[in-house]
């Protein structure tokens, strides 16, 4: 079969991520109508591509630039660059089923990233300074918002580099509101590291200079997502990335303060996290809510986040502004592969073979839920396979529900799951609960307004379905046997000839 890359130019940026995009039909739109990016995008977007836990009529379709944004003449908005496992396939030069092993190599052959000259900051050839009496964010960048309640415009793309004197850098994506011309805040849910270099900083007595990278290489957005234990304090996620694309990540130094930014990014902004200033999330609109999270729900507005005190923006001539669609497909993706990734990588390295598939199911929303597929050689491995989800659970802990299945079930198919779930599994007999565990704060299931036995929001209990066949009763659970006939002959439109 030909290698459908060879000869298709390397990726390193999202410009060339995109041009990749633009030789595979179907992977990515343009549109010159107007669109408002008050509340008009997203809603554009969440029936052409959003798909993942979005509130129905979505779909999974193509990535979309809006190159007509009402009030930002020359603006550029991309949406849904990765929210398709087809796609991320194409941007890493596998197939979708391939990009679990694709994170897991990845991650054990990580670059770390390197420091490059003024002279190759292509983020910098444009500036803004927030010392320019004019200065105002939001005339400059038209940040979205994705629904009528959410508590502003959000950058919901923005990557955040800060670094510790002595636990180095790390990348994260945080919710990002915009208060007001040279101010933002940030929401950092329970033991991210950013909030740890935060917090060592105030204890230091200074603000955290840090900065927010949007528009990136799409590998760096996903590489950015490894989280605890995988990647711990102190892990710079940027290798990842380095690891996908087999060179590594450049970095040049801001201009306004003490830290790094991504030189080939669209755009940086440019400050620092200030230790005395606190602001209610919806101070601006007092809707309450915050913005779609990955659950599929809007999350609750905070009532004291702390403020990035903006020093400047820089960005590339002709700047892509890069967002995604609350609770969609592209949050699954970008969850969803380091959750696959750190997973496969424990289990192979305790139980080589066994576990030959992972999958982040797009119904948790990249983190909530995971189907393992295991492959059953004795008695002893349906233990085994319980054992395989306790695994996941210690290696992810935001991992809320696991579906263990067999070798001859598609874990990209629902339908198949189901079907598992349906008859190869009892309620009373392979159903484990797990109770009162840590998971993730956003689920509004995980607290003790739901579940008084509960301690504190953001616990829950876990739970295993076991959809596995007993073993001894393998030949009982035989499925139907078909022949395996070409189908081109016969329907070619549906099946080219390969």
């Amino acid at each position: 079969m030909p290698n459908k890359f060879e000869g298709i130019a390397p990726i390193d940026d999202l410009r060339s991520a995109l041009d990749r995009l633009r030789k595979f039909p179907g992977q990515l739109i343009e549109t010159d109508h107007p669109v408002d990016p008050d509340g008009e995008l997203a809603g554009v977007y969440k029936r052409v591509g959003a798909g993942g836990t979005v509130v129905r009529p979505t779909q999974v379709g193509p990535a979309m630039i809006f190159n007509n944004v009402k009030g930002y003449p020359g603006a550029k908005v991309l949406v849904g660059m990765v929210a398709s496992r087809d796609r991320v396939g194409v941007l890493f030069e596998t197939d979708s089923k391939g990009l679990t092993k694709r994170m897991y190599d990845a991650f054990k052959n990580a670059i770390p990233p390197v420091n490059v000259g003024p002279e190759k900051a292509k983020c910098q050839e444009v500036v803004y300074r927030a010392t320019d009496p004019d200065f105002d964010i939001r005339k400059i960048l038209p940040a979205p918002t994705n629904t009528d309640r959410d508590a502003g415009p959000y950058f919901c793309m923005g990557l955040v580099l800060g670094s510790d004197p002595e636990l180095g850098t790390d990348v994260t994506i945080h919710r990002l509101c915009v208060q007001g011309k040279d101010e933002l805040s940030i929401f950092f849910a329970p033991n991210r590291h950013i909030d740890d270099f935060y917090k060592r900083a105030g204890k230091r007595g200074e603000p955290l200079a840090i900065t927010i990278n949007m528009g990136l290489d799409p590998a760096i957005h996903i590489g950015a997502e490894y989280e605890e234990p995988t990647a711990p304090l102190g892990y710079d996620e940027l290798g990842v990335a380095g690891g996908i694309r087999g060179q590594a990540v450049k970095l040049v130094d801001a201009l306004t303060v003490k830290a790094k930014a991504i030189a080939y990014a669209e755009i940086v902004i440019e400050g620092e996290i200030m230790q005395d200033r606190r602001v209610a999330e919806d101070q601006n609109t007092h809707t309450g809510y915050a913005m779609p999270e990955f659950p599929g729900y809007n999350g609750l507005a905070n009532p004291s986040l702390p403020v990035i005190k903006i020093t400047a923006i820089t960005t590339r001539k002709n700047p892509i502004l890069q967002t995604l669609v609350g609770p969609g497909e592209e949050h699954v993706i970008l969850a969803g592969l380091p959750t696959e990734g750190s997973i496969f990588n424990v289990l192979e390295a305790s139980m080589p073979g066994f576990v030959s598939e992972v999958f982040a199911h797009p119904a948790g929303g990249g983190k909530f839920l995971a189907i393992l597929k295991v492959n059953k050689q004795s008695a002893f491995d349906d233990g085994k396979a319980r054992q395989a989800a306790l695994a996941a659970f210690a290696v992810y802990a935001e991992l809320k529900n696991v579906i263990l299945v067999d070798a001859d079930v598609e874990i990209f198919d629902s339908n198949d799951i189901l079907w598992a779930m349906t008859t190869r599994m009892q309620g009373d007999m392979d159903i484990i609960n797990i109770p009162g565990v840590s998971c993730h704060v956003l689920d509004p299931s995980q607290s003790p307004d739901y579940n008084p036995a509960l301690p504190a929001k953001g616990t829950t209990c876990k739970t295993i379905y076991d959809a596995t066949a007993p073993f001894h009763l393998k030949e009982k659970f035989v499925r139907a046997a078909f022949r395996d006939v070409d189908p081109h002959p016969f329907a070619p439109d549906l099946f080219p000839e390969q």
